[in-house]
C-alpha cells in the first residue's frame, strides 16, 4: 500500500462529523417534535460536531461571519469623504483655471472677468459643479480635469441605473441623450406591462436595446440587475447626511444637463420597477463609523459589496431545505467571505447525501424518511447517553436462582461438581493445587482443586411502558425524556436481553400501542387531552397476557393523576378527577396484580395529588414509585430494569 503525504496549506479538513454524528445531531429534535423536515432545518442552521469537537458550522455561522464583515466595512471607512474627494477635485480645477487666468492677465483684459466668475462660484460641490457646466474655461489643463471629472461622475452615479450605457454617460451628446429617453420609455412601458399581469416581448426590446445590458437574457434578469442598482444607489444616499444627500442628488441632477425629460423618465424608472420589484428589503441605511475616506467610485463599489452581503443574508435566511440550499451560489458565498466558507457551503450542501449513503434515510417520493437502521442508532444513542451520566457499574444479564448447562458465564467461581459446565478458571485451579501441595515444580493437580467458573441462567421478562402523551408532558417538556428513556430501554433489551419483549402504550384520552419505530415520530395531536390510565392499564394488560413467560411488569411514566377512564369504551374526562375515575384505573391496577404483572411507576411531578395516587397503586400492587427529574429519568429506569432482572446465584 502506497501512502502520500503532503504539506498542509489550511485548507484540508483533518476531521469532520461523519454520518452517525449528524444523525447524533438531530436526535434530541427528531424526538422532541417527529417531524424530519424540522430536524434537518435545524442541522443546517446549526451545524453539528463530532466527539472530539471537531464541527462542521451551519448556516448560523455563515450569517454571523456575514455580519462581522459587513461591520467590519462600517467601523472602518468615512462614506462622507466621498463627497470631500469631488470637493477636492473640484477645487483642483478652479486652481488650475486660476492659474491659467493670471498667467494670461497681461495681454488679457477680459480674464480678470473670469477671475471674478471664479470668486463667485458657491462654496458647495453641487453648486460649484453646476455652475463650471455653464462656465467657459480659459485654461486648456482645467478643461480638461472638469471634462474628465464629469464623465467620472457620470459613469459613477447614472451607470448602477443604465448598465452598459457607457459611450453616452461619456459624450452625452443630444443623439446619445435622445437615444437614452427611447430606451426608458420602452422599459418603462414593458415595466408598466408587467405589473399590469402581461407578458412583454422582451426579445424584441432586446434586439434592439440588448448591447446595453450585456450578459441579460430575460426580463426577469433585468428587473433584478435595475432593482440592485437601483437600491444601491438609494442605500448610499440612505446613509449619509442629510446635507451630504442633499449635494449628492443635486449633483446627479445637473449631471443630467438640466434635460428635464430625461430626469422625469428616470423617475418613472424608479417607480415602474418598485411595482414589479419591491425595492424596501434591499434598501439600507448603513452606519458608517469610521475614518477611512473614500472616493465616490470606491463608495459605489463599497455599496455594491454591502448589497451582495445583504442579497446573500436574505437568502441564507430563506433556507428552510436542502433543496434551498442547493439554490445558494458558491461563488457568492466565497466573494463575500472567502473560500473556507465556501467550503463550508458545500459540506453542508452534501448533509443529506451522507445520510443517504449511511441508510439512514431514504426517499419516498419526493420526501426524505428516517429508514429503521437510523431508528435504532437514534434508540443506541439514547442508551448511551443514559449510561453516560452513570459511575461504572457493570451491566449484566438476567440471572435465575436455578443453575443448569446452559447460560451465560459469571464473574465467579467455584470447585466443580459432577454436571458442572466445565468453564474452568486456571488461575483458581492452579492456586489451589499449590495451597495443596506446597511449592515447587511441577504442580501436580487433584480433582478437588479444580475450579469453574459459575452460570447464570437467563430468562424472559416481558415490559410494557406506559407513556404518559398528555398535553402537560408536552407542554412543560417531559415528553422528550420519557420519549428517550423508551427508547433507550428497547436498544437494552434489543442488545442485552434479546429474549425479552418490549411493548409500547403511550395514552391520553385513549390508548394505543406503538412500535419502537414510530417513537421518534410522535407528536401532539387532539388526542392528547386527558389522563387516562385506566385504558393504559386496560391495553397494557392485554398486550403482557399475550406473553408466555412469569415475569411481566408495566413501567409507568407520567406527571399527574388520572383524568379520564372508560365508560363502555368511550372516555369520559374529568378536571378535576372525580372519584369514579381514581376508582376505576385502581380496579386496573388489581387486575393487573392478580395476573402477577408489577407496576413501577416514574413520576415526573412531585404534586400531592399524583403522590397519594401513585402511593395506593404502590400498596395495590406491591410494585416500587419513584420521584424523578426529567434530566435523570433515565439512569431511574434503565438501572431499576436491570438491577431488578439481575439475581445471583447462590
Amino acid at each position: 500500500m502506497l501512502i502520500r503525504y503532503s504539506r498542509w496549506d489550511g485548507t484540508q479538513r483533518l476531521t469532520e462529523p461523519d454520518a452517525d454524528d449528524l444523525l447524533a445531531a438531530m436526535a434530541d429534535d427528531l424526538l422532541a417534535d417527529g417531524d424530519l423536515a424540522s430536524a434537518l432545518r435545524r442541522l443546517l442552521q446549526q451545524g453539528a460536531r463530532d466527539p472530539r469537537g471537531h464541527g462542521l458550522p451551519g448556516l448560523q455561522e455563515l450569517l454571523r461571519q456575514l455580519r462581522q464583515r459587513r461591520q467590519q466595512a462600517l467601523d472602518r471607512y468615512d462614506l462622507g469623504s466621498a463627497l470631500e474627494d469631488i470637493e477636492r477635485k473640484l477645487a483642483e480645477v478652479v486652481q488650475t483655471e486660476r492659474q491659467g487666468i493670471e498667467r494670461r492677465l497681461a495681454g488679457l483684459a477680459a480674464a480678470a472677468g473670469r477671475l471674478e466668475a471664479l470668486d463667485r462660484l458657491p462654496p458647495d460641490p453641487a453648486g460649484r459643479l453646476r455652475e463650471l457646466q455653464r462656465y467657459d474655461f480659459v485654461e486648456p489643463e482645467a478643461r480638461r480635469l472638469f471634462e474628465e471629472l464629469l464623465r467620472s461622475l457620470r459613469q459613477q452615479m447614472l451607470q448602477p441605473l443604465l448598465a452598459g450605457m457607457r459611450q453616452a454617460l461619456e459624450a452625452m451628446t443630444p443623439a446619445d441623450r435622445q437615444r437614452l429617453r427611447e430606451m426608458l420609455q420602452e422599459l418603462n412601458r414593458m415595466l408598466r406591462e408587467r405589473a399590469a399581469g402581461g407578458e412583454p416581448d422582451f426579445q424584441a426590446f432586446r434586439a434592439r436595446w440588448g448591447d446595453q445590458f450585456p450578459g441579460v437574457e430575460s426580463l426577469d434578469q433585468l428587473i433584478a440587475h435595475l432593482a440592485r442598482q437601483v437600491a444601491q444607489m438609494e442605500s448610499l444616499l440612505a446613509s449619509m447626511s442629510p446635507a451630504q444627500r442633499g449635494q449628492l442628488e443635486t449633483m446627479m441632477q445637473s449631471l443630467l444637463l438640466q434635460d428635464e425629460r430625461l430626469d422625469a423618465l428616470l423617475r418613472q424608472l424608479a417607480a415602474e420597477l418598485a411595482a414589479v420589484a419591491p425595492l424596501d428589503e434591499r434598501r439600507r441605511r448603513y452606519e458608517f463609523r469610521g475614518d477611512d475616506r473614500l472616493s465616490l467610485d470606491e463608495a459605489m463599489k463599497l455599496m455594491e459589496t454591502l448589497g451582495q452581503m445583504d442579497e446573500l443574508e436574505r437568502q441564507l435566511r430563506r433556507v428552510q431545505t436542502p433543496e434551498d440550499l442547493a439554490r445558494i451560489d458558491p461563488k457568492a458565498v466565497e466573494q463575500a467571505l472567502g473560500a473556507e466558507a465556501a467550503q463550508d457551503l458545500e459540506r453542508l450542501r452534501e448533509l443529506t447525501r451522507k445520510l443517504e449513503e449511511a441508510g439512514y434515510l431514504e426517499r419516498g417520493g419526493d420526501r426524505l424518511e428516517l429508514t429503521a437502521r437510523a431508528i435504532r442508532r437514534i434508540a443506541d444513542k439514547a442508551l448511551a447517553d443514559v449510561f453516560a451520566h452513570l459511575k461504572r457499574d457493570r451491566v449484566g444479564r438476567h440471572a435465575a436462582n436455578d443453575r443448569g448447562g446452559g447460560g451465560d458465564r459469571a464473574d465467579e467461581s467455584k470447585r466443580y461438581e459432577f454436571g458442572d459446565p466445565f468453564l474452568l478458571d486456571l488461575k483458581e485451579t492452579l492456586m489451589n493445587a499449590v495451597e495443596r501441595g506446597g511449592p515447587g515444580t511441577p504442580v501436580r493437580l487433584a480433582p478437588g482443586d479444580f475450579e469453574v467458573f459459575r452460570t447464570e441462567l437467563s430468562t424472559r421478562a416481558a415490559t410494557v411502558v406506559m407513556l404518559d402523551m398528555s398535553r402537560s408532558m408536552i407542554n412543560n417538556g417531559l415528553f422528550l425524556p420519557a420519549k428517550k428513556v423508551a427508547l433507550a430501554l428497547h436498544a437494552l433489551i434489543r442488545g442485552q436481553f434479546p429474549r425479552d419483549s418490549l411493548a409500547i402504550v403511550g395514552f391520553s384520552l385513549y390508548a394505543r400501542e406503538f412500535e419502537p419505530e414510530q417513537l421518534p415520530r410522535l407528536a401532539w395531536s387532539d388526542w392528547n387531552v386527558g389522563t387516562n390510565m385506566h385504558a393504559g392499564f386496560l391495553l397494557a394488560r392485554q398486550l403482557l397476557g399475550r406473553q408466555k413467560c412469569a415475569n411481566k411488569q408495566v413501567i409507568l411514566i407520567t406527571d399527574g393523576e388520572p383524568t379520564a377512564h372508560l365508560e363502555g369504551g368511550q372516555a369520559e374526562f374529568f378536571y378535576p378527577p372525580t372519584r369514579r375515575t381514581i376508582q376505576e384505573t385502581l380496579k386496573e391496577v388489581q387486575r393487573c396484580t392478580r395476573e402477577g404483572i408489577t407496576i413501577n411507576a416514574f413520576m415526573l411531578e412531585q404534586s400531592p395529588s399524583l403522590t397519594a395516587f401513585v402511593a395506593e397503586v404502590a400498596r395495590i400492587n406491591r410494585g416500587r414509585a419513584f420521584f424523578a427529574t426529567p434530566e435523570r429519568l433515565g439512569e431511574y429506569v434503565l438501572v431499576d430494569y436491570v438491577r431488578a432482572r439481575r439475581r445471583r446465584v447462590s
